[in-house]
């Protein structure tokens, strides 16, 4: 069964008031390096993908998935990403994640290179 699709304000509207600035700046700065993503809010997993076609997983490169103390940036090919500053956390085969746990977290330089490294990396992977 496919996850309902909803709006950034029903996630908002789900997620704890504290994080909502969080989750919004972050996906603010998505939109600023990649102004024609494809963004899928998932109400059944929480989050809202953003992608550089139809499929999650295929497509996907970025998703921002609150939570009641922190926000996670995850990244579904981290794996992959080049991660000077070390802030990519996660152990899983592909899929990598940050947490975020304020606005000023959210504008580190070092989550924009990565959200630019991950959008690049999904052009260059469908481009072959």
């Amino acid at each position: 069964m496919a996850a309902k699709i909803g709006t950034w304000d029903e996630l908002m509207a789900d997620t704890a008031e504290a994080m909502r600035p969080v989750a919004s700046r972050l996906r603010d700065i998505v939109r600023d390096v990649d102004p024609q993503t494809t963004e899928v809010v998932r109400l059944g997993d929480r989050a809202s993908s953003f992608q550089v076609g139809p499929q999650k997983m295929k497509h996907g490169y970025v998703y921002v998935l609150p939570y009641g103390k922190h926000v996670n940036l995850g990244f579904y090919k981290g794996a992959l990403l080049d991660d000077p500053t070390g802030v990519l956390q996660g152990t899983g085969a592909k899929m990598r994640h940050v947490k975020v746990r304020s606005v000023d977290d959210a504008n580190d330089p070092a989550l924009r290179a990565l959200i630019a490294a991950a959008l690049a990396e999904r052009r260059e992977a469908l481009a072959r």
